[in-house]
């Protein structure tokens, strides 16, 4: 690990007074959920269907059956849980320097961890609702259905998480932006920032520190001030918080 970084980088939490995170599949994989893109990754499964295929909305309401098959049990980890990034990301909002956490995975780790404003723009495996009524239903209840979850009403209980071919959620892009506008430190960590929309979400920044954590160099590198290539249980078991 580059001392010099790390110290670094715990003089820009110290100093900040408005940090936002933003966060990708890497804070995940930490706590044991496997990302898409890397090559033990879910887009690699050797499946009946491409994994890219059915994780699109066409793929959803031509063949729901196999959609469910392939979510219950690759999109949801019960024994997953927050891992140290997550733990001291809740700690800085504690103390009142982390102002949101802006983060692509749907696991709902963040919020486990303490996490109060966090902005999920891929939704969350937590949240399903009916696509007839717009009846709510827990995760319990897609994990115990058989075969395609119904709701009492009869329509189809869908999880609250963007499938290839959707559009984000508005109110979610208009906070993280929101967030990210006003921050005078931004970190981003384990994501490649290939995924569009949400990597051009850092092109809004207008504050002083732009930092990026990953174990692999990235293609926007150069935009930042800070680059730390390394792990992020490494860099946060180093972070003074």
């Amino acid at each position: 690990m580059e001392s010099e970084k790390i110290k670094k980088l715990n003089e820009i939490i110290k100093e900040g007074n408005n940090i936002v995170f933003f966060g990708g599949a890497g804070v995940s994989t930490e706590s044991g959920i496997p990302d898409f893109r890397s090559a033990d990754g879910i887009y690699m499964m050797n499946y009946k269907y491409p994994p890219e295929q059915i994780i699109s909305r066409s793929f959803f309401d031509r063949h729901p059956k196999e959609f469910f098959e392939f979510y219950k049990k690759y999109f949801y980890y019960p024994d997953a849980k927050p891992n140290i990034t997550h733990l001291k990301l809740a700690e800085l909002e504690k103390q009142g320097k982390l102002k949101a956490i802006v983060t692509q995975n749907i696991d709902g780790l963040h919020t486990a961890a303490g996490s109060k404003n966090v902005f999920e723009l891929h939704g969350s495996v937590f949240r399903n609702y009916c696509m007839n009524c717009g009846k709510f239903y827990d995760i319990d209840y897609i994990i115990n259905s058989d075969g395609i979850p119904k709701c009492s009403c009869g329509g189809t209980v869908k999880p609250d998480v963007v499938l290839y071919e959707e559009s984000l959620d508005e109110r979610c892009i208009e906070g993280a932006v929101r967030a990210i506008e006003q921050a005078d430190t931004l970190i981003v960590a384990g994501t490649s920032l290939r995924v569009y929309p949400a990597a051009g979400f850092i092109r809004y920044f207008r504050g002083r520190n732009l930092v990026i954590i990953n174990k692999e160099k990235t293609d926007m590198d150069s935009m930042f001030n800070l680059c730390i290539n390394g792990s992020l249980k490494d860099v946060m078991s180093e972070l003074e918080i």
